[in-house]
């Protein structure tokens, strides 16, 4: 509403033509129509959405106060979560419906300073004080919620709410911290075959395919470990599937170069390893079986083998190869297979499946393949990729676990996640000491792993396990990525496993919190998919642009605010509120507010508060001195290991 200046108008029968033309004041009123106001019995409701609008001429009103508090005020019965006051209705309180605020997803957005982690931790905490009060007789509280923290601000802010589990990376643990947070981990045998592929980047030609039959060999061979007999047959049924390809793909395979000499090295190849085999064997008539087949799958190959000098070099090479070699070998392995079993299909977990395996059996078994496929040339960065990331101090704390029965998956997930007798769980992850290397694809992992959980959850019981993931800063992890691009990288999987939650987190219980100072960075996808916003103070012209494209309703006017918000009022809209409106939030107790507050250099200046200084012991734990770890690790280092390959190469000694 507001005053526009206009012509002053000329009025018929009078001599006015001669006055000076002076502005003339014209009232005008720009109207946004949200929902109807009905009255039932004295009693005032809001109804949303218009379908009578008024007509020019109208008598426009100002609502009474009874008729402000019945538009700002949440009339659904599970609306019992007070958030503030509305300063537009008298200081009418505002109060939320949780199901709609945490189970549709919600944004908080505004510039630093503003209060908008103060609002996330009010959340949390004011829904469990109200939860709290409605709690069933010989019930407790049953919530949970997981908050990615990349700056540390929340290990304090909920003391005394419910069971609160805080985890970080520890290299040096005293006993203090031992008491107050839990180590971080998310093992690397939970990670997929992207996420590896991601941390190693490697490439699509060759590195992924050896990375992928590593990984599906090293996590079926926990499996098989107590079958050798099973293991043969899996082995040799894979053998005659290659073979079999080899004559579908015609001469190419088994003539000319490369084809002669690669069918010639895998035959022998597979020779060498039947006569490896006959000791594994438990069966004295399959240890017959494979002594024969050795044989004769190495007459084969010799038929065909010969030998030049050039330069004083003797140079090994195989003739062609006939079809009729190619379907006696395929003979051979099926005759074999007869008398062992019979053919055996791999059912066992693929590449991508959660099963223990220690790192340093992974790396082994990966340097292998690579020397036996003959690619060293292809994968020297590749292999001092992982090595490196394998042996870091700080994120082998994280990734490593030493036995099966260290971090099982049940476990992780009832300390991630929740179990039965908890009391209300929110679990803190700190990610401020989280080497960069490998922040991304811990996030990603860890919430790939809680939304699948939640999705095995609802198939195995047909009920969903509500949970909330809450992203603080979101802006680094659900950033815009390149959809053209077909490189797998660890920021886009982090990117596109929440993309994920907000498209279908909703139907398996899990609820999205995201917290950003720069929508205009955040994935559009999730952004759309936030049913409720809460909207601290935004300058930047493209955050409000993008702000403005993405809420939920016609807002006329009401975001021209943002740029003025004062610290501690918000504009709530969306599913969360029955209309747009400005809510000026509780106030948190000093306790427990997260560590995000302005820095005061004034009275550090002034000598108001001492900040005592030690760099020494800064420096020793940046380093990782005066502790055991580095004596133990060099006592316990291999004859081909260093202490420098399991420090950090970023630590600055």
């Amino acid at each position: 509403m507001g005053i526009e200046y206009s012509q002053y108008p000329k009025r018929k029968g009078y001599n006015d033509f001669d006055l000076i033309d002076l502005p003339f004041p014209l009232r005008k009123l720009s109207v946004s129509p949200l929902g109807l106001l009905k009255e039932d019995d004295g009693i005032y409701k809001i109804e949303r959405g218009v379908y009578s609008y008024p007509s020019v001429g109208d008598i426009v009103v100002i609502p009474n106060q009874s008729q402000l508090r019945a538009i700002v005020q949440n009339k659904d019965k599970n609306a019992k979560v007070k958030i503030g006051l509305s300063p537009m209705a008298a200081n009418s309180p505002v109060y939320v419906n949780p199901d709609r605020v945490f189970g549709r997803h919600i944004a908080i957005l505004g510039n630093t300073g503003s209060g908008k982690s103060c609002s996330v931790a009010g959340l949390l905490r004011w829904s469990l004080e109200s939860a709290k009060k409605e709690i069933q007789e010989n019930k407790s509280l049953n919530s949970r919620f997981i908050i990615l923290d990349p700056n540390g601000e929340y290990n304090d802010a909920f003391e005394g709410l419910c069971t609160v589990n805080r985890y970080q990376v520890i290299l040096n643990k005293s006993e203090e911290e031992e008491l107050e947070y839990n180590q971080l981990k998310v093992p690397s045998w939970m990670w997929n075959s992207y996420e590896w592929s991601s941390i190693a980047r490697a490439s699509g030609k060759t590195q992924r395919p050896l990375l992928r039959r590593t990984l599906r060999e090293i996590k079926n061979s926990i499996n098989l470990a107590a079958d050798s007999e099973l293991k043969i047959r899996i082995y040799y049924s894979s053998c005659l599937i290659e073979l079999k390809n080899d004559l579908l793909k015609g001469i190419s395979s088994f003539k000319g170069k490369p084809g002669k000499n690669d069918f010639g090295k895998k035959i022998h190849s597979i020779s060498r390893d039947a006569e490896n085999d006959i000791i594994h064997a438990t069966k004295e008539d399959t240890k017959k079986r494979l002594d024969e087949l050795s044989k004769q799958l190495k007459s084969i190959a010799d038929s065909k083998y010969d030998t030049f000098v050039t330069n004083g070099k003797e140079i090994e090479y195989y003739n062609d190869f006939d079809k009729s070699d190619v379907e006696k070998a395929i003979d051979l392995l099926n005759q074999f297979l007869d008398t062992v079993g019979g053919f055996q299909v791999y059912t066992g977990p693929d590449e991508d499946s959660p099963i223990f395996f220690q790192n340093e059996s992974f790396l082994h078994h990966l340097e292998r393949l690579v020397q036996e496929k003959n690619a060293q040339q292809f994968m020297d960065f590749f292999l001092m990729r992982v090595r490196s990331i394998l042996t870091d101090a700080r994120i082998a704390s994280v990734i490593e676990t030493e036995s099966k029965e260290d971090i099982t998956l049940d476990k992780w997930l009832g300390q991630y996640i929740g179990n039965n007798d908890d009391n209300g769980t929110i679990n803190v992850i700190d990610l401020s000491l989280l080497p960069s290397e490998i922040l991304y694809v811990i996030v990603s992992v860890l919430s790939r792993i809680i939304f699948e959980a939640h999705q095995r959850y609802r198939k195995m019981t047909g009920n969903i396990l509500p949970t909330t993931l809450v992203v603080e800063e979101a802006h680094n992890f659900i950033k815009r990525y390149d959809t053209e691009s077909e490189d797998i990288t660890s920021n886009k999987l982090c990117s596109q496993i929440f993309e994920k939650i907000a498209k279908e987190g909703r139907k398996f219980g899990v609820g999205l919190m995201i917290s950003s100072q720069r929508p205009s960075e955040l994935s559009q996808t999730v952004l759309s998919q936030c049913n409720s916003f809460l909207l601290h103070r935004i300058v930047n012209d493209r955050d409000q642009e993008m702000v403005k494209k993405l809420v939920p309703d016609n807002l006329g006017s009401i975001l021209n605010e943002l740029p003025i918000l004062p610290t501690k009022k918000a504009i709530l809209l969306g599913w969360a509120a029955p209309i747009p409106l400005i809510v000026e939030m509780n106030t948190l107790e000093e306790k427990d507010r997260p560590k995000s507050k302005d820095p005061e250099f004034w009275k550090v200046w002034v000598g108001e508060e001492d900040r005592l200084i030690n760099w020494e012991e800064i420096a020793d734990e940046w380093q990782v001195k005066d502790s055991e770890d580095i004596q133990g690790k060099e006592e316990s280092t291999k004859d081909n290991q260093s202490v420098s390959d399991i420090t950090d190469d970023d630590v600055p000694f």
